[in-house]
């Protein structure tokens, strides 16, 4: 690590915890494509992970403790402590407790802290603020009808920014006679506004060195926990221990079959929004297997 940058992580750390702190090293960690991502120890041998972007993305880092201390407040899943975060010089940053993670892990135990996560619920879907999904906005304006809340907040939402990206035109109008006709997944199932991580996939949980599980990177706001569960499917990384746990806490509507492809839709449409390519024939084909169910 260059000296410039390791003074300038100095200063970050200094602003958060005073100035009587010296960098022993700073170790670069593999954090997603997003963010640049750090572990660094002190002389005192004291680890912090250290999350830096640029200055203008301070928001992204704002919203992101705050779904964390909403997570760790549910005493259900555990997540990292935010401890703090700014701008030095042209750069925002978040500071993080360290954890020492592993792959592998008590699933089981992951899937009960997750039902017990989602049975804290609120009056309304959506959430205080608006956060990010990715290096994506994400709207969370609060309303007690979910059905409205995913036309408008998550799939017209994504809809739009795909059409403006070059999304086909016939799958564009293909989407928008879904996002009208959505309401037919939801004529016996009314979902409480739980809280949900928001961005579940195998990446965002890891477990410490005793098994038990850890969830970072959320994108925090109320609403159906299927959605949350349809996204754990998406990419793989959870076991058949992991559902069966979750399933014995609180166990699914029938009609998830169904509805973990229209929630997964957002996610692949992010995702053509975010790298293009083939994710807009996946999300042309999940819209005409939902248009047949309604």
């Amino acid at each position: 690590m260059k000296s410039s940058s390791t003074d300038l992580i100095l200063s970050m750390l200094q602003q958060q915890l005073g100035s009587g702190i010296a960098i022993a090293r700073v170790d670069a960690t593999s954090g997603g494509c997003i963010n640049q991502t750090s572990t660094v120890t002190l002389a005192d041998d004291s680890r912090y992970f250290l999350k830096v972007n640029q200055g203008s993305l301070l928001e992204m880092f704002a919203a992101e403790a705050d779904g964390l201390h909403a997570i760790r407040a549910s005493s259900s899943l555990h997540a990292p402590e935010p401890l703090g975060y700014g701008v030095q010089g042209q750069q925002a940053y978040l500071l993080l407790e360290y954890l020492p993670l592993q792959e592998h892990g008590d699933q089981q135990q992951a899937g009960a802290q997750l039902a017990a996560l989602h049975l804290h619920t609120a009056a309304q879907h959506g959430w205080f603020r608006s956060n990010t999904i990715g290096a994506s906005p994400q709207r969370n304006t609060q309303t007690h009808d979910w059905v409205e809340f995913w036309q408008q907040e998550r799939l017209g939402f994504q809809l739009e920014r795909a059409r403006r990206n070059g999304y086909p035109p016939r799958s564009y109008e293909q989407g928008l006679r879904l996002k009208e006709g959505i309401g037919a997944l939801f004529t016996d199932y009314q979902p409480v506004a739980s809280l949900l991580h928001g961005d579940l996939w195998g990446g965002n949980l890891a477990y410490l060195p005793d098994g038990s599980p850890v969830v970072y990177d959320p994108a925090v706001y109320y609403g159906d926990r299927e959605t949350d569960l349809a996204m754990s499917e998406l990419f793989g990384g959870f076991g058949v221990d992991f559902y069966a746990a979750y399933n014995a806490a609180w166990a699914l509507d029938s009609g998830y079959a169904v509805r973990k492809t229209l929630y997964n839709l957002y996610h692949i449409l992010n995702h053509f929004n975010l790298f293009g390519s083939g994710y807009g024939e996946q999300a042309a084909r999940m819209t005409e297997k939902l248009l047949a169910e309604i």
